[in-house]
């Protein structure tokens, strides 16, 4: 959940957010404008930011579900769910994802 404002006024990433979500094809120029309209100032700087970091979890949300399905087909399971709620369990057992890589990566050696 966003943090308020300091200064107790808005909370100038979740607005940026907003318009995104109303219109994610609008221009950074226009985001600006628009978010100026309403008496909040930003810069374009923190425009590209709350922009590239939602594209980013988008990004990364897309190459772990597409490894999921890979990881599952590759060990003949048809559910992916079922797998990764596997591989969670053995992390748990062994101490955390951390542990289970370094198992992993020792054992590939």
């Amino acid at each position: 959940m966003a943090r308020k404002a300091s200064s107790g006024g808005v909370n100038k990433s979740a607005e940026i957010r907003k318009l995104y979500e109303a219109n994610p094809n609008m221009k950074v120029k226009e985001v600006i404008a628009t978010l100026g309209e309403r008496g909040i100032t930003v810069g374009a700087n923190l425009v590209y930011l709350v922009k590239g970091k939602a594209k980013g979890e988008k990004t990364r949300r897309r190459r772990v579900n597409q490894n999921a399905v890979k990881v599952a087909s590759a060990t003949g399971s048809s559910d992916a769910v079922k797998t990764i709620v596997k591989v969670k369990s053995l992390a748990a057992e062994v101490g955390g994802l951390k542990a289970l890589k370094a198992l992993v990566e020792a054992l590939s050696e």
